[in-house]
């Protein structure tokens, strides 16, 4: 039995990757030195997996910023815009992900999207009528080339041609039929250099074969693929998915000339009945992802050999691996010393979960597999109770009424009231939370967990940072304003931090977008509220000024998402846990004089079931009475906001407006507000605020640009219940872009305010 990683984390065991590129954006180093300080990581990373006995290890699964974005360079799908910069190959690059503004120029950067289900982004390639689809760049080849100077054999990798242009935006009267041919050609050219390199086989991800595919797509798929497998130079072409089963197209995949077809079994619920139904060809191998690659725990070896003999029944040629990427998970359970291994021995990260595959690997060569050592020590882990649960959290949940999910007055009653009450202007401007975490608050976040410095000298820096945040505002003139979170490392951690049944690790950081890491927290055991979290920071800032300030909490659904979650109960179990313990807070924050509370639900979407008939019963059925609930208690006269960023909304919009907040803002900057058209098409309720920029880029907006984003809202939905605001919160900006951008918001909302005055 040989074992296969479909990819492996890239950022670094202690976020190399992350702090070389943010020190080349900042000129500290040069293109030589980060190209250095990423060879080490593929090299590290590659002989880890050799180390433990991977027989198909990646490479060209390495990226400075996006792999999704390697590919459009790879194909030079790159569009003039960023052409006529006139950078180098690298800062063109760069630009694509980030933008550009400086000499040579002044871009937006490429559109973001959400990875699937995942809270990995990508960004969107474009293909435009001049675009001139072939082979330009050479990462792939100089890294296949690269590991092979090291002695070692690896499988290239590369999104797979069908996935590339379903997620493409197409920009001008191009459409897929007319690149096919190109497409095809360039793929082909792939294999050709890459056999002539001496590459064995090469992996094709094809994430979005698991989606609803309707039989244009089918057809989309097989007219890709059966001239572009006609030519394979003599390298095996591996077609793998993940994230879920291919139950539309499974036939398809089987009468295709692909050597090796990677399937889902950890989150592809039909996929082991397809398995049974229509049976796997002979002439190819089945790489079978077993180790769950998107959560933390250990796998149970009983469980998987299980699957591993079901499988074996209808596949001859088997290779065990990996369910997607472990680009989801940290590097190593090795690097969590302070953490008591009660809790470790049932952590599985990266590195864990290659010793996974190699025990079962060894499991499955021995005459008597259950007597193994490595059977016997996985089996003990799952021996008693991992944790106790909380009667009196259960109770709460079983005691739950549809009253329990209900807000009255009606949402229309509500606005006149919290109109009249909070005595806003027309287009109010407002910020979504967090202020830049600049370095004086990650030193003195540090200082205070080292115990170098007290508890009241940490609290005092925070007051103080909390007291700028808002003179500050008030100087630009925003009307709606926050405490600024400096005391929050992240908007999910800080919350798991803060709450009973979490555990929050050192190193467990994993890749959000290019140079932003999140450590997710893990989410052990029953979740409670024991203490207040935001209202000793949220009732100084209200008192600091005569405007409203908003209380910021992260929501339920949230929380859930960006951890990584217990499997033992259900999720909407999780979810309704912690909108108790979020609930409790929203009614403390009320009774101390809040009367706006945003909670955030940025990832209500990432979690959506990738197949349509599923969202309902598998979702949203829980997670948004998950959000009522949170909210359901306040009055009236308070106001309830939330968030949401980088996903696709439109196919979802009614259900959103039924959450039933008073106010939502959305990421629709890098979508080119395409968000507005859907909102007006629907005859959304809720008041909203489109983000007019884009913050996730160092491009300060000017005034007449977010003119334009404001006219367009205005246009589409009207400027009753419109707010102005930036895209997502600011902790990742720097300080000057951060308030030159915030200045230009509001002037840019006060012109056009005015222009309804005259």
């Amino acid at each position: 039995m040989q074992t296969s990683v479909i990819g492996y984390p890239r950022i670094g065991a202690s976020r190399e990757l992350k702090f070389a590129v943010e020190k080349y954006f900042k000129g500290e180093i040069g293109s030589e030195e980060l190209s250095r300080i990423g060879a080490d990581l593929r090299s590290a990373h590659w002989n880890v997996q050799k180390v433990h006995g991977v027989d198909f290890i990646p490479s060209n699964d390495f990226s400075f910023y996006d792999h999704v974005l390697d590919t459009a360079v790879l194909f030079n799908l790159i569009p003039d815009r960023y052409r006529a910069l006139e950078l180098d190959s690298l800062d063109t690059y760069f630009a694509m992900a980030r933008g550009y503004q400086g000499p040579r120029g002044d871009v937006k950067p490429l559109a973001m999207k959400k990875w699937f289900n995942t809270n990995y982004h990508y960004l969107v390639p474009e293909i435009d009528d001049t675009a001139q689809i072939q082979v330009a760049g050479s990462k792939i080849f100089d890294e296949f080339e690269e590991a092979k100077r090291q002695q070692l054999e690896t499988k290239p990798v590369l999104v797979g041609a069908f996935t590339l242009l379903k997620l493409a935006k197409f920009t001008g009267g191009k459409r897929v039929e007319h690149v096919i041919a190109d497409i095809v050609r360039a793929y082909q050219d792939v294999l050709n250099r890459l056999g002539k390199l001496g590459a064995r086989w090469i992996q094709l991800d094809e994430p979005y074969l698991v989606t609803d595919l309707t039989p244009e797509d089918i057809r989309l798929f097989t007219e890709i693929y059966r001239p572009l497998l006609s030519a394979k130079n003599g390298v095996k072409v591996l077609v793998q998915t993940c994230f879920g089963d291919v139950r539309d197209c499974y036939e398809t995949l089987q009468t295709l000339p692909f050597d090796g077809i990677g399937l889902d079994f950890v989150e592809g619920t039909q996929t082991l009945s397809l398995l049974r139904e229509y049976g796997f060809a002979e002439d190819k191998t089945l790489f079978a992802g077993i180790t769950n690659g998107r959560n933390i725990w250990t796998s149970r070896y009983a469980a998987a050999l299980q699957t591993i003999q079901d499988i074996q029944r209808y596949a001859r040629n088997v290779v065990i691996g990996t369910s997607c990427s472990l680009l989801h998970v940290p590097y190593s359970v090795k690097r969590e010393t302070r953490l008591s291994e009660e809790y470790t021995r049932h952590f599985a990260f990266a590195e864990e979960k290659l010793r996974e595959l190699s025990e079962l690997k060894r499991i499955l060569s021995s005459v008597s597999p259950f007597e193994t050592e490595w059977y016997k020590r996985n089996e003990e882990r799952f021996a008693g109770v991992r944790c106790v649960p909380d009667e009196s959290v259960r109770a709460r949940i079983a005691a739950l009424t549809e009253r329990d999910f209900t807000r009255l007055p009606a949402l229309q009653e509500r606005k006149a009231i919290q109109k009249n009450n909070l005595n806003l202007p027309l287009l109010p401007t407002t910020t979504i939370g967090s202020f830049p975490q600049t370095r004086d608050v990650r030193v003195n976040r540090a200082a205070y967990k080292k115990k170098s410095i007290s508890e009241t000298e940490y609290k005092q820096f925070i007051l103080d940072k909390i007291q700028q945040c808002i003179r500050h505002q008030e100087e630009i003139g925003l009307d709606v304003l926050v405490h600024g979170e400096f005391e929050r490392n992240d908007m999910v951690e800080y919350f798991g931090e803060c709450l009973e049944g979490f555990i929050i690790t050192d190193n467990g950081w994993v890749q959000s977008y290019g140079t932003r890491c999140v450590k997710p927290p893990i989410i052990w055991g029953d979740v409670r509220r024991s203490r207040p979290i935001t209202i000793e920071y949220a009732v100084y800032a209200n008192h600091l000024t005569d405007k409203p300030v908003k209380g910021m909490l992260t929501g339920p659904v949230t929380i859930l998402n960006w951890s990584f979650p217990r499997e033992d109960i259900l999720p909407k179990e999780i979810a309704f846990q912690i909108a108790f313990a979020i609930r409790d807070e929203v009614l403390d924050l009320e009774a101390h004089g809040i009367n706006i509370i945003q909670i955030d639900e940025a990832a209500l979407r990432e979690k959506l079931p990738l197949r349509k008939s599923d969202w309902h019963e598998q979702y949203l059925s829980w997670a948004i009475p998950a959000f009522r609930l949170v909210h359901s208690g306040v009055k009236p006269e308070t106001q309830i906001h939330t968030h949401m960023c980088y996903s696709q909304f439109g196919d979802m919009i009614r259900e959103i407006d039924a959450m039933d907040a008073d106010v939502i803002t959305f990421e629709a900057s890098r979508s080119n507000l395409e968000i507005v058209e859907t909102l007006r098409e629907s005859g959304f309720q809720t008041n909203v605020g489109p983000g007019v920029y884009d913050i996730h880029s160092p491009r300060i907006p000017d005034v007449e640009e977010l003119k334009q984003a404001i006219r367009r809202m205005v246009r589409a939905i009207g400027s009753e219940g419109l707010w102005v605001n930036p895209d997502c919160g600011l902790k990742t900006r720097g300080e000057a872009e951060t308030w030159a951008s915030l200045h230009n918001l509001v002037q840019a909302a006060a012109e056009v305010r005015a222009e309804f005055q005259d």
